[in-house]
């Protein structure tokens, strides 16, 4: 485990890199900077081809990936960047900062894999477990499961991306992890599958990842924001219809279009299984997102006092959704 956690850690170090867009198309334009929580992956493929088309419609950006989620929300807070990724209850609780989420990138729609070991959730008690990043989805996941089933998990280790703790898994270098609904079907499709059990876990349908940002920087950028949320609008709604839209419009010299081919080639895959395991919010999440989260972070202890009373306008900026969904 040592040896992989080294690995992905340097992985995540050589790919700390930015990507920026092209030439504004007015010399006053801002550039935008944008913090992923991770390398560019089939994941991102609809994201970079929202990125796309708000850069035709004038928006000029630039990214930056962090090695985690983490780091990419302390990179918002600090001022160093934009817009992140990720779910940053308890930051925006805890901290001064008014953060506020504008669109809900994915649910959180993960499954617990394990070896044969293990025949259900109730097996894991004392347990070791390998999740995405601290206080991220994956870790809000093992603490509700915690809660449920008055069960503790033994260490948590983390390493960012599925694929990456489905190669763990595959190399004998963990028994058990949650994963998200792409990598679990390939796995489960593939020739190892007789080797893994995949969990049963309750419905969950708070997010996975969201788009976040300081309420005074989304303001005053409000042109800039909403032609972002405009195009993420467009490419869900068009993903809807049609998932292939995503594989015919990334660009080829883009981060996505640079993927190995094998992940190229199962984009129509990854979106069509994605659109019909409920994934995506095709409005953006929104209110009933926001209603949610608040339920599913509070029950996984990332956001403190009653659910009930907390409101949703504390932690969500609906103005450029519903602007973009009327």
């Amino acid at each position: 485990m040592k040896t992989l956690l080294k690995s992905v850690a340097a992985l995540a170090a050589a790919s700390f890199i930015a990507g920026a867009g092209i030439t504004p198309t007015t010399a006053q334009a801002e550039t935008i900077k944008i913090a992923l929580a991770e390398t560019p992956s089939d994941e991102m493929a609809a994201f970079f081809v929202a990125l796309d088309r708000a850069k035709a419609n004038g928006l000029d950006y630039e990214w930056t990936a962090f090695s985690d989620e983490e780091l990419a929300i302390q990179a918002v807070l600090s001022g160093q960047m934009d817009i992140g990724f990720g779910t940053p209850y308890s930051a925006m609780q805890r901290s001064r900062a008014p953060i506020r989420i504008i669109f809900q990138l994915s649910k959180l729609k993960f499954f617990p894999v394990t070896t044969k070991t293990y025949d259900k959730l109730e097996d894991l008690d004392g347990e070791p477990i390998l999740l995405h990043s601290r206080g991220g989805g994956t870790d809000a996941i093992a603490n509700v499961i915690e809660e449920r089933l008055g069960i503790k998990f033994g260490k948590r280790s983390y390493v960012p991306g599925s694929s990456n703790r489905v190669a763990a898994l595959l190399g004998g270098q963990a028994d058990a992890t949650i994963i998200d609904l792409s990598n679990t079907n390939k796995l489960m499709r593939g020739p190892a599958a007789d080797r893994f059990n995949v969990l049963d876990l309750f419905d969950v349908d708070a997010s996975d990842e969201a788009l976040f940002a300081n309420l005074d920087w989304i303001q005053n950028h409000a042109e800039d924001v909403q032609t972002f949320v405009d195009a993420l609008v467009s490419v869900y709604r068009d993903m809807a219809e049609d998932p292939t839209v995503i594989r015919r419009e990334t660009d080829p010299d883009g981060p996505i279009g640079r993927l190995p081919p094998e992940l190229l080639g199962n984009l129509d895959g990854y979106y069509a299984d994605a659109v019909k395991g409920g994934l995506y919010s095709m409005d953006g999440g929104g209110r009933r997102a926001a209603k949610a989260d608040i339920e599913w972070y509070s029950a996984a202890g990332q956001l403190d006092g009653d659910p009930a009373s907390l409101d949703i306008n504390d932690f969500w900026y609906f103005a450029p959704l519903d602007a973009a969904t009327e």
